[in-house]
């Protein structure tokens, strides 16, 4: 009796364990493994300083962003100014982690200078995820303060010693300015670099520079007085992509009708290209795929939520011109890089005198 009560225990320690311990591993759908990020902080890094236009642009899209990533992380902002957008961009190449809670958003220089060639630049384009941007194309103007008579394009040609303020040697509005100082060309321009962009105009209110490149629509919401009253003298508009034009300018002469050559022409489609990627949102190199598919369907969702552009409009004062994760990725991918056109285009955009045209 005693062997048998054995082997009916030994027997229902089997079925036991038989039957139980695919239970241990079953994990019923209402204990699923919390996502990835919930709980979690991302931080944006911004290459510029904080108040100018490219950093509302960054905050009207993180805003919306969280919605979208599963677990709904809280996200914060550094800034990281310097270089164009320069020095932003090699933390985010080299130095930040790649566990998906770092986000870099540069501008658009950060492109050009690692087509150029630029210095310090430490970073391979093609290698970084990108999630796309909304501010891609747009219109620039080019304006001098009112006080030093340029009225017209031949005064702009004649005057010596123009000083043109930039953000910094490979910023997209210094790389502008210095192709119009090439193509017009002007008279012995004076390149004034080292202000963050809404410092550029303080500057030329105070007298310390008399020009510089400006986007369109950030003059219009900073300053609309100098379109509405004249208190600017308007020269000169690039237009991204070409033939998009602005109503308030119309009447300029775009940049590439400065153009000789075809040569001159490759010289602005360039310029252009950089451009038409706006300021992009980036990833580090060697990220999880998940987490980079992750990031760029929410930003994608962010990008078509019907509540974005109007929020969009509303802090940063201009429409939102959009393009997506895998718009910019073919773009940078397919960039024109002829070898004498880049060379070229490096010189103009480079530290050093424009060369003889």
């Amino acid at each position: 009796m005693e062997n048998q009560l054995r082997l009916s225990r030994s027997n229902w320690l089997f079925a036991a364990l038989f039957f139980g311990l695919p239970l241990l591993f079953f994990v019923p759908p209402g204990f699923s493994q919390a996502p990835f990020y919930q709980g979690k902080v991302i931080t944006v890094i911004q290459g510029r300083e904080p108040g100018g236009t490219g950093d509302l642009r960054a905050r009207a899209i993180t805003q919306f962003l969280p919605r979208y990533i599963p677990g709904n992380p809280t996200i914060v902002h550094e800034y990281m100014a310097g270089g164009g957008g320069l020095r932003a961009a090699n933390h985010i190449y080299s130095a930040a982690r790649s566990d998906g809670l770092t986000i870099g958003s540069v501008s658009s220089g950060m492109l050009g200078s690692a087509v150029l060639g630029g210095a310090g630049v430490k970073y391979q384009v093609e290698r970084f995820f990108y999630l796309g941007a909304a501010d891609a194309g747009g219109q620039y103007v080019f304006y001098t303060r009112k006080e030093i008579g340029i009225t017209n394009l031949e005064k702009l040609r004649a005057t010596p010693g123009i000083r043109i303020g930039a953000q910094s040697v490979g910023h997209s509005n210094y790389n502008i300015a210095r192709l119009l100082a090439y193509l017009l060309p002007m008279k012995d321009p004076r390149f004034v670099t080292g202000y963050a962009s809404p410092e550029i105009d303080v500057a030329i209110l105070r007298g310390e520079v008399d020009s510089r490149f400006n986007q369109i629509h950030s003059v219009l919401r900073n300053y609309p007085e100098w379109v509405d009253k004249g208190l600017m003298d308007f020269h000169v508009v690039l237009e991204i992509p070409k033939g998009d034009k602005h109503p308030r300018f119309t009447h300029l002469p775009e940049l590439e009708t400065f153009t000789r050559t075809e040569r001159e022409r490759q010289l602005v489609a360039l310029q252009r290209g950089f451009r038409i990627t706006g300021s992009p949102f980036i990833l580090p190199p060697g990220m999880p795929r998940e987490r980079v598919a992750i990031l760029q369907e929410a930003m994608t969702k962010v990008f078509q939520d019907p509540e974005f552009p109007k929020e969009f409009k509303k802090l940063v004062g201009d429409d939102a011109e959009i393009v997506m994760p895998e718009v910019m990725d073919k773009t940078i991918k397919e960039l024109p890089r002829s070898p004498e056109i880049v060379e070229l285009l490096k010189k103009i955009a480079g530290p050093g005198p424009l060369p003889p045209r």
